[in-house]
């Protein structure tokens, strides 16, 4: 449960290891999140981001094994995290694979792969989160959706289209939990500047992700349900999804 603050007490992280995921969590403890669980296909490399949480003022970090592309193990591993660890008041579902689109077009192994765990593995695992967050009566699952999602770009249009669907079934699950107190929080960041965009040319309104922590944790605090990062997407985005189709396709994008 949230303490007398309205602050968040336990957080769930499903890719322990993504750095904005790593970031939230300890941008929460920083504002008096005790509990901390890591959830990674290699919990031994969460584990290596126990003291920097602990450093910020989390007493409980825990690491837990959690496989995106294992859909079958997710129902029993959201019973056993509740079961361990009790309530718990926001899951983030962080992982993700930005893939490549030139091997996608090519090696439909790899096409199905991005589908597979940025839409398939996370609303796996989102459908007995939600069940479960329902039973206790309160929660906010937050997903990593992505720009990439408004409108898919020909130059990644299959991470676009695995982004726009789990944007899309995240915002039909919380219009679905709408009188159980869960809410559901999708976040829309640009272009990051983390492990997985490395060797990649930033772009406009790049950011990093510190500031997209932050901007999770003050949506958080203000029960918002759709969070950009930077906010100045939010407008940029607009105006691209209404750009006529042969132009858009003219577009270096």
């Amino acid at each position: 449960m949230k303490d007398a603050l309205g602050s968040v007490q336990s957080v769930l992280v499903l890719g322990g290891t993504s750095e904005i995921g790593v970031a939230t969590a300890r941008k929460l403890a920083e504002r008096r999140a005790r509990t901390v669980i890591l959830a990674a296909r290699d919990p031994a490399k969460a584990a290596s981001h126990a003291g920097e949480l602990r450093a910020a003022g989390a007493e409980h970090v825990e690491t837990v094994p959690f496989d995106a592309n294992d859909t079958g193990s997710h129902d029993a591993f959201v019973t056993d995290v509740f079961e361990r660890f009790g309530d718990i008041d926001v899951a983030l579902v962080a992982f993700g694979v930005l893939g490549d689109q030139e091997t996608a077009s090519r090696d439909t192994a790899h096409a199905l792969e991005i589908v597979q765990t940025n839409f398939t593995g996370a609303a796996s695992v989102m459908t007995p989160l939600a069940r479960r967050m329902a039973e206790q009566g309160h929660g906010t699952i937050v997903v990593l959706s992505s720009v990439a999602g408004e409108r898919a770009r020909k130059s990644n249009f299959t991470y676009g289209a695995s982004k726009a669907g789990i944007d899309a079934f995240a915002q039909g699950l919380g219009d679905s939990l709408a009188a159980t107190g869960v809410d559901v929080m999708v976040v829309r960041p640009g272009f990051v500047k983390t492990k997985m965009t490395e060797g990649l040319d930033p772009v406009p309104f790049s950011t990093t992700p510190e500031a997209v922590a932050e901007d999770i944790a003050k949506g958080l605090a203000k029960g918002a349900h759709t969070v950009w990062s930077p906010p100045i997407l939010r407008y940029v985005m607009s105006g691209l999804r209404h750009v006529p189709r042969p132009v858009f396709r003219k577009l270096p994008i």
